[in-house]
């Protein structure tokens, strides 16, 4: 428990019991107050007014006009304070007896005045014993009470006199003593308080003071000197370009290769924030602008009169200080990567790829019409064994036609010279076109193609006709060869938001979701699964849906089929 929390629960306590001690001291001496006030006011006057009475009448005999008088004005003030029980009677008997007395005196009447009166006398002697007791009670329970909370109230103060002290006493004796051993160079020791959380928490604060204390002790400036030299060189030597900045973009280091992109001067940017230099400088402006959220297209500078290529990463930097757990941001880095090696290879793979797969296309288109004369039987009959083996040239000749036409797209994605034709199209004319591309291989499988069409007639799509059929076409293709035999495929179209999406759903074996991400990326094949394609359909077909400002994607799980699908915007 806290110090504080001790103290406030502690003195808290004590000054509530005060307050209440006080409040019970009033409420009973008030009590004390109103039984004497009552006892005066009754029952002493009421004796004062009989006294009275029996001088009066004492007096009658020699001045019977003034004691007459003055008894019967005390006698009206004692009908005014009867406050016994039995006295109301009394006093009324004494009236009784009075007015006979004063009609015809006689010593028997004078008698039972006197009577009356000791009688009433009698009455409120008896009351102010009666209250007298209710007094002494009062202040019994006041005694009581006031000695019982006193006494509670002394314990605490007496508790809190011989602990407290020792509780805050102690752990600073300890403090002292260890900031003593920690000032002659001790870094060894350290302090361990139990009890109250605020000096835990400066028993702790001052253990990581002194493990740093003793870690700075123990590494020398050579050392570190040497050690900063040592990375400083590293960086220096490094291929790719990099810019160190701290967590408020203030330049604290910089390479060789980043000063000869920047065309910079080391001692111009060292100390300056990386927004000052920015001002003046188009790259390290592109640069911060990509800061938070790099981009994945290469950067392109010109170096040496020489297009060249930088990939851009940026490293966040966190470290955890000795003594702490939580790991603590102080800045990034920014590392430029050349790749310009490997973009002219890529330039030179897709112009080669394109150059052979135009020139095999004429060849190829060449030797299926060779075969589709041989079959003519004007050229003679075939038997069964040709026709089979003309059937087999024929399909592989397709295949080969397919991918170089697959691989031709490829190179107009890579260089980006791809020509779309963006018009309003009919959603339904785009599907139907490519159920009839596919209608034969569908029918190989004894496979049915539902259509579902889910739009009114004048909802069109911006799109490039033939890359969408093309896309469709890939889609139902991949999901006919997935598909097992007699199974049905789903067509859906349907209204997205301002998108209509294109679904096209088979019953297959499905897709691992961990290759979702990569299912749209070239040459990607599921492992695993019979290999008898490029690899290349579904990324150009991402690409040819994304250029016409669409989305694409895949919803499948092992043994539940796929879902492939894409959107095009609503005209």
């Amino acid at each position: 428990m806290k110090i504080k929390t001790k103290l406030t629960l502690g003195v808290g306590l004590l000054f509530l019991l005060i307050v209440l001690l006080s409040v019970i001291g009033s409420v009973y001496i008030n009590k004390l107050k109103s039984d004497t006030e009552k006892i005066l006011t009754a029952n002493y006057n009421s004796l004062e007014f009989s006294k009275n009475m029996l001088l009066a009448l004492d007096k009658i005999s020699t001045d019977s006009a003034i004691a007459i008088k003055d008894f019967k004005k005390n006698n009206a003030l004692q009908e005014k304070n009867l406050t016994e029980f039995g006295e109301k009677e009394a006093t009324q008997n004494l009236n009784l007896h009075f007015d006979s007395y004063l009609k015809q005196p006689t010593n028997e009447k004078e008698k039972l005045i006197r009577e009356d009166l000791a009688k009433i006398m009698s009455l409120n002697m008896k009351g102010i014993e009666r209250k007298s007791d209710i007094a002494i009670i009062t202040a019994e329970n006041a005694t009581f009470w006031i000695v019982s909370i006193g006494t509670v109230c002394f314990l605490i103060a007496f508790t809190l006199l011989f602990n407290l002290p020792q509780t805050i006493a102690e752990p600073i004796n300890q403090l002292t003593f260890s900031i003593k051993q920690i000032a002659n160079k001790n870094y060894n020791e350290r302090v361990h308080f139990k009890g109250s959380e605020e000096f835990n928490d400066l028993a702790n604060s001052f253990n990581i003071m002194a493990e740093k204390l003793q870690e700075y002790e123990s590494s020398t400036l050579s050392t570190q000197l040497m050690d900063k030299k040592r990375i400083e060189t590293l960086v220096n030597n490094m291929h790719d370009a990099v810019i160190g900045l701290d967590e408020n973009h203030f330049i604290y280091m910089i390479n060789d290769e980043a000063l000869k992109i920047t065309n910079l001067r080391k001692e111009e940017i060292i100390g300056k924030t990386a927004h000052e230099v920015a001002i003046n400088n188009d790259l390290v402006r592109e640069l911060l602008k990509n800061i938070d959220h790099p981009v994945k297209e290469p950067i392109k500078i010109v170096t040496d009169n020489k297009e060249n290529y930088f990939e851009q990463e940026i490293v966040p930097i966190n470290i955890v200080k000795t003594g702490e757990k939580e790991k603590k941001y102080i800045g990034k880095v920014i590392l430029l990567r050349n790749i310009t090696p490997f973009k002219e290879l890529d330039f030179a793979k897709t112009n080669f790829i394109a150059t052979i797969s135009h020139e095999l296309k004429t060849p190829i288109s060449a030797i299926k019409m060779g075969v589709q004369l041989l079959g003519n039987q004007k050229f003679g009959e075939l038997n069964d064994q040709q026709k089979e083996l003309l059937k087999s040239i024929n399909e592989d000749g397709q295949r080969l036609l397919d991918i170089t036409g697959e691989l031709l797209n490829l190179s107009q994605v890579e260089t980006g010279n791809i020509r779309l034709h963006i018009e309003s199209c009919s959603p339904r004319n785009i599907v139907q076109t490519a159920i009839k591309n596919v209608e034969k291989l569908a029918e190989q499988k004894n496979i049915a193609i539902n259509f579902q069409y889910n739009l009114e007639k004048n909802n069109f799509v911006s799109a490039d006709f033939d890359k969408t059929v093309w896309v469709m076409n890939n889609f139902l293709s991949n999901a006919i060869k997935h598909s097992f035999q007699d199974e049905n495929i789903q067509i859906l179209v349907e209204k997205s938001d301002s998108y209509v999406t294109f679904s096209i759903t088979d019953t297959g074996s499905g897709i691992d979701e961990k290759y979702h991400r990569q299912i749209f990326d070239r040459y990607f094949q599921v492992p695993g699964e019979h290999q008898n394609g490029t690899g290349l359909g579904l990324a150009i077909s991402k690409n040819f849906i994304e250029k016409q400002n669409g989305e694409i994607g895949v919803n499948s799980s092992l043994n539940q089929g796929s879902t492939f699908y894409f959107k095009l915007p609503l005209v």
